[in-house]
């Protein structure tokens, strides 16, 4: 097994890419501290890693709390006496909107989920990794990155921009200490993030582009799956990927070449 002996934090772990992460880390032999914000999503996911032999901790938390990120890796580390991986991947859409239909507080929720909670992620994880090295991956996007196309999604590209800059910056801080930091940014996945977005007048700005028929080259136009994107957060969380810091990895099937 790739992750044998090592402890995992996964955010966002109730569903999604972050489920899917959190059962496939497990599998490959990490005990997993899994953190949502949905108690109810968290719980299935433990039973579902318990039930296949591996072990799990539930953390309810909001990312974007310092005070509950920090509580709950350092739940983890006194649970296990270690963190190794982190898996840094809770977030949401947000609004959708016009800049000039798009609040402040709608901009901050977005920021402060998606890269704020990161900072607060990778942050309180740090001091623990750096005990021994290890991985962070970080969850971005192909939107604000290569992307640019999604009219309205404003303060969700800038969040996820913001995450590669962040992981950059931090991959090279952690360095010496032996942990490295990457990037896994997925076009369109079948996944609920759809269920916390909201989209207002779009059609005002949205650019009159065509495209060649099929959003996704690969696979004429199928979305990709949420356990095709925990196979890459694996590979970048193992020793398979001992020497990758600093990167971000595109898993879209070549749709943001289309659509950038």
């Amino acid at each position: 097994m790739l992750l044998k002996d090592r402890v995992a934090f996964v955010t966002g772990a109730g569903s999604g890419i972050g489920k899917a992460a959190a059962l496939l880390l497990a599998r490959e032999g990490a005990r997993v501290g899994a953190l949502d914000a949905d108690g109810e999503d968290l719980e299935k996911t433990v039973a579902e890693i318990e039930g296949a032999g591996g072990s799990a901790l539930a953390l309810v938390a909001d990312v974007s709390d310092a005070a509950q990120v920090r509580a709950a890796v350092e739940r983890v580390a006194v649970e296990w006496g270690r963190v190794d991986v982190v898996f840094a991947n809770a977030g949401v859409n947000g609004v959708w909107a016009p800049l000039e239909a798009l609040e402040p507080d709608e901009w901050d929720k977005t920021l402060d989920i998606n890269l704020k909670g990161t900072y607060l992620t990778v942050k309180y994880a740090a001091p623990y990794l750096k005990r021994r090295g290890g991985s962070v991956v970080i969850t971005s996007s192909v939107n604000g990155t290569r992307m640019f196309s999604n009219t309205g999604a404003t303060a969700y590209a800038c969040s996820k921009a913001g995450q590669v800059a962040f992981a950059r910056m931090v991959a090279l801080e952690l360095a010496p200490d032996r942990v490295r930091v990457n990037v896994v940014c997925p076009g369109a996945i079948e996944t609920n993030i759809e269920e916390n977005t909201e989209k207002r007048e779009l059609e005002k700005v949205k650019a009159p582009v065509e495209f060649p028929e099929g959003k996704v080259p690969l696979t004429h136009g199928k979305p990709g799956s949420a356990e095709q994107v925990a196979q890459l957060v694996l590979f970048l969380a193992s020793d398979a990927s001992s020497h990758i810091s600093g990167t971000e990895v595109f898993i879209d099937g070549a749709q943001s070449l289309l659509q950038g």
